[in-house]
């Protein structure tokens, strides 16, 4: 699969949607990213070991997001709500390899609060709007954990389908997908 990997692209930093504001993660979040990390049921689907404190969960968090940042593989950008400027959680577009298969993702995790009142889905749509206009990738996936199912009901709800489920970070998860076509 042909992903193009140029950060300038693949970082969605100063697009909007209705209700929300896309731009880089700064190291200024930490303290409200902390919140996310301290909330053991965040904590359940996003691959963080269960042994570290939540200081450290978070640091390991934001040295994956900066990683990507400078490595070209995309990265979350933080969603703040334009009516509040609340920083509501980070939601981006992430070149992964599943299965051997190099593949662009929509990842998406919610501070607490803001669960359930249709962040996650406006973030993501707005994802795979930019990425299909952009022609970054003929597919998108959603690296869902089988347990989390309110992450695959965004993933549905985006129109993405479940096209198979496997192992990926020693934890199975179900694929979904969404083709460029249709």
């Amino acid at each position: 699969m042909k992903i193009i990997k140029d950060n300038t692209k693949l970082l969605l930093f100063g697009q909007s949607t209705e209700r929300l504001l896309f731009r880089k993660l700064e190291q200024s979040d930490f303290e409200e990213w902390l919140t996310f990390c301290e909330d053991e049921a965040s904590l359940k689907y996003i691959w963080l070991s269960d042994t570290s404190s939540a200081h450290e969960k978070c640091k390991i968090w934001f040295d994956r997001v900066f990683n990507r940042y400078a490595s070209h593989l995309g990265g979350m950008n933080a969603l703040i709500g334009l009516k509040d400027d609340c920083f509501i959680g980070q939601c981006g577009l992430l070149v992964h390899t599943v299965d051997g298969i190099e593949e662009l993702e929509i990842g998406y995790s919610l501070m607490p609060a803001y669960r359930g009142l249709g962040y996650a889905l406006e973030a993501a749509k707005k994802c795979k709007e930019y990425a299909f206009e952009n022609n970054l990738a003929e597919s998108l996936i959603s690296i869902i954990h089988v347990d989390n199912t309110a992450s695959e009901k965004v993933a549905v709800r985006n129109g993405m389908k479940l096209e198979k489920t496997t192992l990926y970070n020693n934890s199975k998860v179900n694929i979904f997908r969404i083709h460029k076509s249709g």
